[in-house]
Parts: C-alpha cells; structure tokens; sequence
C-alpha cells in the first residue's frame, strides 16, 4: 500500500509541475478576465457533470462565501444545484440543455461563464459554453486531454496536459482557487 501512496503522490507532482509549465500564462489570462467581470459586476456561472459539478459548487461557494479574505459576497453561481431546474430540463428538453437553459435564463454580456470538462466533449457544456459565446459572454473551460471541441468555444481553455481524470481534477481544483485569490486580490486594489 505504501508503494501505491507514494505512486499517487508522484502522479500528482509530475502533473502539478507540467501544468505550471504548460499553463502558467493561460491561467493569468484567466485570472484577468475573471476579476475584471468581478469588478465591471458580471456574474461567473460555473459548470460541470459529476466530480466537475462538485468544482463548480466548490469555486462557487469560495466566491459567494469567502476565500481566504473577508470581502463582499460575490456572484459565483454554480448551475449544478437547482435539483428542480435539472430535473424539469432534463426531462422536458434532454440532459444535454441542462446547462444551455439556465445561462439562457440567467447570463448576461457582462458574464463569465466556467465550463469544466475533463474530456472538453461533455456535450451539456459544449451547449452552454457555444450559447454564452453568442451571447456575448466570456468564456473559459478547464479541461483535460487535448481540450477536446471545447477548444471551439472557449475564450481560454486551461488544458490540463494529463488525460488521468483524478490528476485533471485536481488540478482544476488548484486553479479555480488561484483564480479566486486573483479575484480576491483585484478587489483589494
């Protein structure tokens, strides 16, 4: 077991120290685009299916709740929690518009939206990241693999350079919480 253990730690570093390397820049631009929706007073709508919704709710929680500093709520808003909304779309228009449907209903140009997919190919993001961009909205996805066709609808795609999905997510982790500490830092300016 402890071979194991110290395998998963490995895995982990290698990925961390590839995506320092591949991302850095790509993250900055994140970081960018997300403070400026902040403080021009867009909203972020984050999504994803399965461990991707967990992020989406964990990011959103550290913007509406708090990060690390005591500021204002801010308007991080994860479409993965209104059961009602999933169910009612699902069922009437398909689990592909659960997602499409809701930025129809609450984006707006100001917007930023977060698709997470660690494929890139999940289609109810797709919807909703294609949609956002004809809106007028930002968007950016955090992926995995080769990015997959969310590289088609993405502003900026942070690509993390893995196709092992507990390393992709993790890092997806570590990058929504610095793109908080970049927003928490915009607002101190």
């Amino acid at each position: 077991m402890m071979s194991m253990i110290e395998n998963e730690m490995n895995s982990h570093k290698k990925t961390i120290e590839k995506t320092i390397e591949e991302l850095q820049s790509y993250i900055y631009t994140a970081c960018i685009v997300a403070s400026e929706t902040i403080n021009k007073g867009g909203k972020i709508l984050i999504f994803g299916n399965g461990g991707s919704a967990a992020d989406a709710q964990h990011i959103a929680a550290e913007l509406s709740g708090r990060y690390k500093s005591e500021r204002r709520g801010l308007p991080g808003i994860a479409l993965t929690t209104d059961t009602s909304v999933l169910t009612a779309v699902g069922n009437d228009y398909g689990y592909d518009r659960v997602f499409d449907r809701q930025v129809e209903a609450l984006a707006s140009e100001e917007d930023l939206l977060i698709g997470i997919s660690t494929s890139g190919n999940s289609k109810n993001v797709l919807r909703a990241l294609s949609l956002g961009r004809n809106m007028g909205c930002k968007t950016i996805g955090f992926s995995g693999c080769d990015g997959g066709a969310m590289n088609e609808f993405c502003d900026v795609n942070l690509i993390v350079p893995s196709d092992d999905t507990p390393r992709i997510q993790e890092m997806h982790i570590m990058i929504g919480h610095i793109i908080c500490q970049a927003i928490d830092d915009a607002l101190k300016e």
